[in-house]
């Protein structure tokens, strides 16, 4: 009974959450994928791509960085799939409402047709000042959806962190205060 209301609690906890993040860059998506990297292996015929040291995608404000990348494109044109390992990999993204998004674990698969990162092994995904950390974390840029997931219990499984709006204000005040000062030195 425990347990069942635990996961009714992160249920509830990441459905409110997500209702502060953003649709992902929609922009981004029509410009093409750039990997850059220090070695690339490609395979013709099972159209498989390793980059490997210093991997960088870029697709428009999109970025992710790895230590490694498998791309699969046998199925086809925008219909690629980018898994990225790193210790951890990273994601970043500027949203459309101007705001920022990041992502970081062990493995990190960008699925191009359906616009979903999976991020596996230590994840956690913020905006803003809001976090939401555990086991795999999914995300559909487009539908704006998203599943945590934890199966170790004493970590205390999904975490979720929410901000309130003073506080978020008062940060993004703060923000470009800074930038401010920043642009008016030589």
């Amino acid at each position: 009974m425990c347990k069942l209301n635990m996961l009714r609690v992160s249920a509830l906890t990441v459905t409110l959450l997500l209702s502060t993040f953003s649709l992902a860059g929609e922009g981004d998506f029509g410009l093409p994928i750039k990997v850059d990297s220090q070695s690339n292996f490609f395979d013709g015929k099972t159209k498989t791509s390793i980059f490997k040291r210093d991997v960088k995608i870029t697709q428009g404000s999109l970025e992710i960085l790895a230590d490694e990348v498998e791309v699969i494109a046998g199925l086809g044109d925008g219909k690629e799939v980018f898994i990225a390992r790193g210790n951890p990999a990273r994601y970043s993204q500027k949203l459309d409402d101007g705001s920022n998004i990041s992502a970081a674990a062990n493995e990190i698969k960008y699925e191009v047709a359906n616009r979903t990162l999976t991020l596996t092994g230590d994840a956690e995904l913020n905006q803003d000042s809001s976090l939401v950390k555990g086991e795999s974390i999914s995300f559909n840029m487009e539908l704006e959806q998203l599943i945590a997931e934890s199966s170790d219990t004493s970590t205390g499984g999904v975490t979720a962190i929410f901000q309130p709006d003073t506080l978020r204000k008062k940060q993004s005040e703060e923000k470009k205060q800074a930038d401010q000062e920043k642009d008016k030195q030589p």
